[in-house]
Parts: structure tokens; C-alpha cells; sequence
């Protein structure tokens, strides 16, 4: 009786062993999936809708004259770094923060990603009208308010983190018809205030670390 044989199994190869292009996919996929959890799509969509509201204010001169010329490109670009910083939100949660080594990388590459987009999308909306303070205005409003967006989130959570964007937004305009020049009011400040632009950036890097290393709070009971 002829004994049947099964053909050996070859051993799988090691992950030093698999070339880097074959790993380059998993990778991509990886980030894919993280941007499609934290609903970056969507978020595109809307900040080419805040690009497009911000021409629409400057073009048919919505908010003309005085403090509102300053007034609606701030409300604009509040809403574009309160975007930024609701995709912090996991839906997820403790699980994917146990599993996830590249976790924090991809949290530091989504905002750097998103905020410069935001400011892109927003001075490519403006292109050809004339925004009070420039680009210079607007890119400090854009990183300093996302920043602030990014520090709430780990209080509030990602969802929420629009709520302290817009307080923030409040006493800005606030600061804007009291003629503040505190350097913490960066809004109404001019685009060469060094001040301001410390106060804007440092708020920026201390939301992009704390968000990198933490992340968003995903609920009421999570204190980690």
C-alpha cells in the first residue's frame, strides 16, 4: 500500500524577510482606516464649504465696515479649527489605544495634516479678494484656535471640542471692540505681532503633543 504524502508547508517568511514595497500597502491601509474612523472625508467636505462661505462673505461683502470685516473671516476660520480638532474623536476608544503603537503618530499626522488643509483650502477660497490681515492673519487663526480645539478635546472629547473653539471665538470678538492688545488675543492682533504669533503657535504645539501622546477623551469615565 502505497503511503500518501503531503507536500511540506513551506515556513512563512519573517517580517525583515518581506520587501518593503509589500509592506508599503498594509501601511497606507492603516492610515486610511484611521482617517475614515475619525470621519477626515467628511471633515474635507466641510472645510471646502467653510473656503467656499469665506469667498462668499468677501466677494459679495457680506460683513463690511468697522470690527464685522474682521468679525465673519474669524467666525470662518474658528469653524475651519473646530473641524480640525472634532476628528480627534475615537470611536473606539481604550481598545484601540491598547492595540495601536502607530496610534499617536497617526493623531500627530491627521492634525498637522488637517490645519495646514484648513489654511490652504481657506486662503485658496480667498484668492483674488482682499482678506483684512492676509494670509499671515488667517494661518495664525487657523493654528491657534485648532490648538485650543485640541487641548479641549481631552476634557470635553473630540465631539465636543467645537464648544470651547467658539468661547474662545467670543472673547476674541470681545477683545476685537475692547481694542485688547494682549498677545492671548491673537485674532485682532496685526500679522507681524510676535507676540501673538508665539502665543498662537505655542497653544498649537502644546494641542498637537498633548493629542499625539493622550489623545481625545472618548467618554465621561475615561481619565486616561
Amino acid at each position: 500500500m502505497t503511503a500518501v504524502r503531503t507536500p511540506a508547508v513551506p515556513p512563512a517568511p519573517s517580517a525583515a524577510a518581506v520587501p518593503t514595497a509589500r509592506r508599503l500597502p498594509a501601511g497606507a491601509r492603516l492610515a486610511w482606516l484611521h482617517l475614515r474612523s475619525r470621519r477626515v472625508p467628511s471633515a474635507l467636505l466641510a472645510l471646502a464649504l467653510c473656503a467656499g462661505a469665506l469667498r462668499a462673505v468677501l466677494h459679495w461683502h457680506l460683513m463690511n465696515g468697522g470690527a464685522l470685516a474682521q468679525q465673519g473671516p474669524m467666525v470662518i476660520e474658528a469653524g475651519a479649527a473646530a473641524l480640525a480638532a472634532m476628528t480627534t474623536h475615537s470611536p473606539f476608544g481604550e481598545p484601540e489605544r491598547a492595540a495601536g503603537r502607530w496610534l499617536p503618530y497617526l493623531r500627530l499626522g491627521t492634525a498637522l495634516a488637517l490645519a495646514g488643509i484648513a489654511i490652504g483650502a481657506l486662503q485658496l477660497g480667498v484668492t483674488g479678494a482682499s482678506l483684512p490681515g492676509g494670509v499671515l492673519i488667517l494661518a495664525r487663526n487657523v493654528i491657534g484656535i485648532t490648538g485650543i480645539g485640541l487641548l479641549a478635546s481631552l476634557v470635553t472629547g473630540g465631539l465636543l471640542a467645537w464648544i470651547p473653539v467658539f468661547g474662545y471665538l467670543g472673547f476674541a470678538e470681545y477683545a476685537l471692540n475692547a481694542s485688547w492688545r494682549s498677545p492671548w488675543t491673537w485674532p485682532v492682533r496685526p500679522p507681524a505681532d510676535r507676540g501673538a504669533w508665539i502665543c498662537a503657535a505655542a497653544v498649537f504645539a502644546a494641542g498637537l503633543a498633548a493629542v499625539a501622546v493622550r489623545g481625545a477623551r472618548t467618554s465621561l469615565a475615561d481619565n486616561g
